[in-house]
Order: C-alpha cells, then structure tokens, then sequence
C-alpha cells in the first residue's frame, strides 16, 4: 500500500514516487504559469511568474527540496535507470530540476536574457486569447490580469537582470516594440471586430483593452531601460572572471554544456568528442548534398528550381492540405506509423497576430495542449490576402512546394510533430507527456527535445525512403541534413568557446549556405539556449541508429510500424535513454 506523502523538504521517511512527481508537478506548473497554459493546465491562468530576486530564490529553494523528495521516493542512478515510467520519471523530473537550478545558479538565462521576460509576458496573453480551449469570458478574465500584471513583472527584470549581450538586448527591445503595435493597434481591432459581430459572449472587452493599454505602457518602459542599459556598469561575480566583455558573455562553457548533454539529452559522449562526430557528419552530409547537386548546375541552381515549383495563388493553401492528406496515405501504404485521430487544418494566422507573428516565437504549428478538450488543430501560415502581385509570387517562391512538403507537412504537422505530440500525449511517462509542449519561448522542459527534434527531421528522412518526396525534394532533404549537423556544429562549438558569433554567423553562411541575416539570427538563437541546436541533428542519428540495431535483431520480423509505435509510446524522453530501455527490455 502507498504511504501517505510527506510535506515537502520536512526530512521525513520514504515517499512514494506518485507523491513525489505530484509534488514536482505542482511546483514545476506553479513556477511556470504561462508554461502550464500551454500545457493545458488552469489553475494559474491568471498569474505571470515571480521572477524577482526574493522569487528566484524562493523557486531555487523549492526545487532543492523536491531533489531531496525524489531521493527519498527511491531515484535511481542514472545508470540504474531500468523500469519504465516509474524509474525513468523520477530520473527525469530531477534531471529537469538539476538544470533549471544551475540555469539559475549560472548568472545567465533569467538573469541575462532579456527576451525570456518579453517572451512570458507577450505569450502570457496570447496563450490565453489565440486558443479557445474555455469560454472568451473566462480566457480574457485572464488575460486581463496577466496584462494588468505586465509592468510590474518587467519592472523585475530591471532587478533579477546582472548583464546582457547587446545583440540580445536588441532581440529585446525589437519585442517590446512589437508587442508596443500589437496591444495598441491590433488588440483594439480584435476586439472592435468581436463587438460588431456580437461574438463578446459578454466578456469584458472595455476591461481588457484597458489591460492592454497599461501593459503596452509597461513593455514602453521595458524597451527605454534596455536602450539604457550600461554596459561598463554590469557586476562581475567575482567567481567569474570570464564574465568581461562579450564573447563570453555569449557562451555557457563545457561545463554547463556537459551538464545539459548528460543530464537533459542523456549523452555520456564529452563534448569535444561529441564535436568531431557532428563535424564528420558535416563534412559526409555535404559531400552528398554536392554529388545530388552535379546534375543541376549546383545548389543555387536547385534553390531556383524549388522556388519556381508552387502551386497558383488560388490553390496556395488547399496544397497544404492535400500533402498532409497524401503524406498519411503513403504512411499508411508502407505501415509507417499508427495516425492518432488528432485532425488539423491549414488556415490563415488570426487576425490578431498575423502582423506581429513573424518578429515573435509565434510558432506555424505550436503543440495542442495535452490537457486541453481535443477538437480540430488550426496550423497557422500566412495569407496571401493585402498582397502586391509581385508580393505574392515572392511569398509563392518562398513558400514552394518543397517547404510546403519538407516543413510544413512532414516535418511538423504530419507525421512528424503532430503524430508524435499525440503519441506522446498517451504515453506511460507523465514526463513524456508534456516535456516537449511548445512554451513562451522554448519548449517545457529540456529532456523532450532530442525525441520531439529528432521524431520531427527523422521522419523527413524515413519518407524520403519511401520515395514519397520527388527528386528535387530529396536534393532539399540533404540540404536539410548538412544544416541538422551544421547547427550541432555551432552549438558545440560556441559553447566550448572555440568560436564567437561572428564565427557561428561565418560557418552558416559558408557550411549551412544561409543568408547573411538568416545566419546572424541562428547564431544569435544559439547563444541564447545552449545544447538546443545540437538536439536535431543527435536525436535524428540516435533514432536511426536504434532502427538498425533492432532491425538487426527482429531481422525479417522487423515491422517498422511496431518499432516506431513503440519507440514513440515512451513520450518525449530522450533518445539515448529510449534505446537502453528497448533494448533491454527485449533483452529481458
């Protein structure tokens, strides 16, 4: 029988891991209102988190406590990890809180990175207003005290904020700006549109352009105290010498590297080891993407025959609809994967956001919540409707039918994310379930990442196999592959302070063939949320790796949907740590 569960940090006996990853759950949630939003969880609908000094300390606490409370519910060893969920959850939730606490403990991230509070704070009322997972009255109820709530919040940061590289402060001030237009402009028009067609429900509309309005004036703030940050006035911890000038400033460095590998990703390789192998599959993913190239003259001549290969103005948005259709057919031919019932359309982004999506985490396809009522997924792309002709036959090139196929279908709302959100959502671990749900500005929790990444560009590969993709797509796809190792590259490499971003943005531009400003912006992302770019690209070899070696075993017994039902039943856990327990358990 289950003992009753302790209170937590009181030092008492043993707790049972249910009392225990209860515990974690509800101070996880309660620390990370906007995330349990998105998670489908409402209890804290109404709040921003406590991000101020004294509430820093007091989540650092908590968390200190509940590592306390999983050792005390049995936590295995990281190489004890055998049974699932019950082992693998409570490994999981510590790994979590292990690196929130050193994210915190490092001087950076909250205390560094401006665009994770205006990333809360814009998303804490769009989380709300997008997503219509309860009545409007209650959601802008909400939405109004988070609004209300705004100043104050980002007055914290001026506190719990020691340095900040200058390109992130511009990422920062470019958000308050955009976030300035959307709740001035934009709002009040949602709103006005509501009113005139008698949508309101009775919600108070007056109050929440009001919030709008007071938070507006809170992001106007934010924006003139980042524009005054001084640069020659930021503490230096003592116990950091390396904090100085940028580049440091941009980097984690090994040791808070290794930490996420080991702990969030469950790689044992150290990272310098880890880089070479990123760089050999650099060098052989490019070596390919040049021998496909031969026939058509090069890369360049390939990008311009993708782009010429689109469907007409009048068929733009039916095309997404009609590979997300074929793209299921063809799994279900080859006995891919089994489709939850999860159905999703491709509509237009509302017009609440659509002029402020692209300078925001505004996500195309952002995971449904877990917890939420299931119904019909809205995918969201631009519109072509207010476009120039000329704009639209730009925007038509840009969004060609390889993206359409690559991104937008297979790798996100398809079989990729979408399939594996809603295996996910099923699973045995209550980790897996919510660790890779899209958050403010990153996804809920690091562990998800390598499954959730690696599912998501694996897939592109495994439908390339099929010959789903046509030959110019598969050019694309390998493309694709130089960029997946490319970016693992970066990440490694910058965090291990081998490069700076100007050397990140060089090596995308010459490895990653990106534009100059596309690679500025990727470089820049990286240094902000370290041991993230390398996930696509380990999670990706990881899965195929475990495909082998199971193929190898079950020999001409090796179904492919049973390997990849299975492998996705986990939820979004690591990889490597998937494979220990497949392969065990057929070894047991």
């Amino acid at each position: 029988m289950d003992q009753p569960a302790a209170r937590v940090g009181d030092g008492a006996g043993a707790l049972t891991p249910s009392a225990a990853l209860d515990r974690f759950f509800d101070v996880y949630f309660r620390q990370r209102p906007v995330t349990a939003t998105f998670t489908g969880l409402h209890r804290h609908d109404d709040r921003l988190p406590d991000w101020s000094p004294e509430g820093l300390e007091r989540s650092r606490a908590e968390m200190a406590a509940l590592r306390a409370d999983l050792r005390r519910a049995g936590l295995p060893a990281d190489g004890d990890v055998r049974a699932f969920p019950a082992d693998v959850d409570l490994a999981l939730a510590d790994a979590t809180l292990e690196i929130a606490m050193a994210e915190y403990d490092s001087g950076r991230f909250v205390h560094s990175n401006p665009t994770l509070w205006t990333g809360e704070a814009i998303f804490g009322a769009l989380s709300l207003l997008t997503r219509d997972f309860a009545p409007l009255g209650t959601r802008v109820e909400h939405a109004r005290a988070r609004l209300e709530s705004t100043p104050h919040f980002l007055a914290q940061a001026r506190h719990a904020i020691l340095r900040a590289p200058k390109r992130w402060l511009a990422k920062a001030t470019g958000e308050c700006g955009t976030a300035v237009t959307l709740l001035r402009e934009a709002l009040p028009a949602w709103l006005a549109a509501l009113d005139h067609d008698g949508a309101s429900g009775g919600a108070d509309l007056e109050g929440l352009a009001g919030a709008a309005d007071i938070a507006a004036k809170g992001f106007d703030d934010f924006r003139r105290w980042l524009g005054e940050f001084d640069t020659p006035g930021w503490p230096v911890p003592s116990s950091d010498p390396e904090w100085g000038e940028s580049p440091s400033r941009e980097r984690v460095g090994e040791e808070m590297l290794s930490l996420l590998l080991r702990r969030g990703h469950w790689v044992t390789t150290p990272p310098a080891d880890l880089l070479r192998e990123a760089q050999d599959a650099l060098d052989d993913a490019t070596a390919r993407l040049g021998t496909l190239c031969v026939p058509y003259g090069g890369w360049a001549a390939v990008q311009d025959l993708l782009a010429a290969q689109h469907p007409p103005a009048d068929r733009w948005l039916a095309r997404f609809g009609d590979r997300w259709q074929q793209c299921r057919d063809a799994s279900e031919t080859y006995a891919l994967v089994t489709w939850p019932e999860a159905p999703l359309r491709y509509v237009p982004y509302p017009a609440l956001v659509k002029d402020a999506a692209p300078q925001l985490y505004y996500m195309h396809y952002r995971s449904p919540a877990p917890f939420d009522p299931v119904g019909t997924f809205d995918y969201v792309v631009p519109g072509l409707d207010d476009l120039a002709p000329a704009q639209v036959e730009a925007r038509l090139r840009t969004w060609n039918d390889s993206v359409i196929t690559l991104n937008h279908v297979v790798h996100h709302g398809a079989i990729g994310h979408h399939v594996q959100n809603h295996h996910a959502y099923r699973s045995a671990s209550r980790i897996g379930r919510v660790a890779a749900v899209d958050a403010a500005c990153r996804i809920s929790m690091f562990v998800g990442g390598s499954l959730a990444e690696g599912w998501a560009c694996y897939v592109c590969d495994l439908m390339d196999e099929i010959g789903f993709l046509t030959p110019l797509e598969a050019v694309a796809q390998q493309h694709t592959r130089v960029r997946l190792a490319a970016r693992a590259v970066a990440d490694l490499t910058l965090h291990l302070g081998r490069s700076d971003i100007a050397g990140i943005t060089a090596h995308y531009e010459d490895r990653a063939m990106m534009t100059p400003a596309a690679a500025r912006a990727e470089a820049v992302r990286n240094s902000m949320y370290p041991g993230a770019a390398v996930m696509y690209w380990l999670g990706t070899r990881e899965i195929h790796r475990l495909r082998r070696e199971v193929a190898r075993r079950d020999g001409d017994a090796f179904s492919p949907r049973r390997f990849h039902d299975r492998l996705l039943s986990y939820g979004a856990i690591p990889v490597p740590l998937i494979s220990r327990l497949m392969l065990g358990e057929a070894a047991s």
